[in-house]
């Protein structure tokens, strides 16, 4: 979807309004001895005292603007280089003004340099996703294509047996089982990236869903279970089933969750008793397409639509250092405060 464009007409510029509106201010001191003179007559020639005041005047005039040029004009158009330069590409340019000059344009300053910084993140998201996607679906398609041009090169010199073509076919299925994984995991990122509708769920309905749904997981609870947290249950059931699903993946029987409020946000946390996360794994857990378990059909793409998910509704997840055996994730999340009406009159 293209920008918005701003309807071309003539505005005048900021330093040209603010130049006449001193002028403006000059020009007064000057008609009022221009008018009285005109009154009194009596004298075609300012006194030096009338002639120091204009002077005066003119200073402060010339100060005036000064100050407003420095504080004003100069940071505005400094910062729109700076936004035409970055624009360009020019990541060189996310970097604070060297003068701010009011409050309102610091703060205007740093609101363009936070979504300045997250635009070009998001772009290098892009650019890494794009290439993850390009390796991950080009492996799956080289084997199908390898596994059908020797189905159609087979001929009646030495034809193939039919266990050899039973493998052939197995592992163009397979692949394309993998395919249908991949593509169905991207859309479940899409849908998590784009904020949703809000809603409310409670830790006591997300505990019996997953209940139901990993029937074969201990899941235990503890702290204040009662809150809602602002995650839609749509939304809530992608994250904790994603979690809970990851923990079964690594051997894990077991699932507890413990829940604490905090003012306005409420922490989770889930720890499993699963063969857990190597050291030399940590950082990428949370990776696109990066996966312990690719042989078993495994994604990679799990604990990134959490993230995604998460992000998107104004929450966190980070994993926890878990002695011993297990993996462990604190989540963060707004809290669904309970709406207070008014006694009636």
């Amino acid at each position: 979807m293209p920008a918005p464009k701003v309807r071309p007409k003539w505005r005048p510029a900021l330093a040209l309004i603010v130049y006449a509106v001193l002028l403006t201010v000059m020009a007064l001191p000057v008609l009022i001895v221009v008018w009285f003179r005109a009154v009194e007559a009596n004298s075609s020639r300012m006194a030096p005292a009338e002639i120091g005041a204009l002077g005066i005047v003119f200073l402060l005039t010339l100060g005036v603007a000064y100050v407003l040029t420095r504080t004003i004009t100069g940071p505005i158009d400094a910062l729109i280089a700076r936004a035409a330069e970055i624009a360009r590409g020019g990541k060189a340019a996310i970097r604070p003004l060297e003068s701010h000059g009011t409050r309102e344009i610091a703060v205007l300053s740093q609101s363009f340099l936070d979504l300045a910084g997250k635009l070009v993140d998001r772009t290098e998201y892009v650019r890494s996703f794009a290439a993850h996607v390009s390796h991950e679906l080009k492996s799956p398609l080289t084997a199908i294509r390898g596994a059908a041009e020797l189905l159609r090169d087979d001929d009646g010199e030495r034809p193939m047996t039919k266990a050899e073509r039973l493998h052939f076919l197995d592992n163009i299925v397979a692949d394309a089982l993998r395919l249908d994984a991949l593509l169905q995991r991207l859309r479940d990122l899409a849908q998590a990236e784009t904020p949703v509708a809000e809603g409310n769920s409670s830790v006591t309905d997300i505990l019996s869903s997953l209940r139901l749904r990993f029937p074969a997981l201990g899941i235990s609870a503890s702290g204040d279970t009662e809150i809602s947290v602002a995650l839609s249950q749509e939304a809530a059931g992608i994250v904790f089933a994603n979690l809970a699903e990851n923990a079964v993946q690594h051997g894990a029987t077991a699932l507890e969750f413990t829940v604490s409020p905090d003012v306005r946000t409420a922490v989770i946390l889930l720890r499993d008793n699963g063969r857990g996360i190597s050291e030399a794994n940590r950082e990428r857990v949370f990776q696109p397409f990066f996966s312990t378990r690719r042989e078993e059909g495994g994604t990679g793409m799990g604990l990134g639509i959490v993230r995604a998910m998460l992000g998107s509704h104004g929450g966190t997840i980070r994993l926890l250092q878990t002695p011993g055996a297990g993996a462990g994730f604190e989540i963060t999340m707004p809290m669904q405060l309970p709406n207070v009406l008014a006694p009636d009159p």
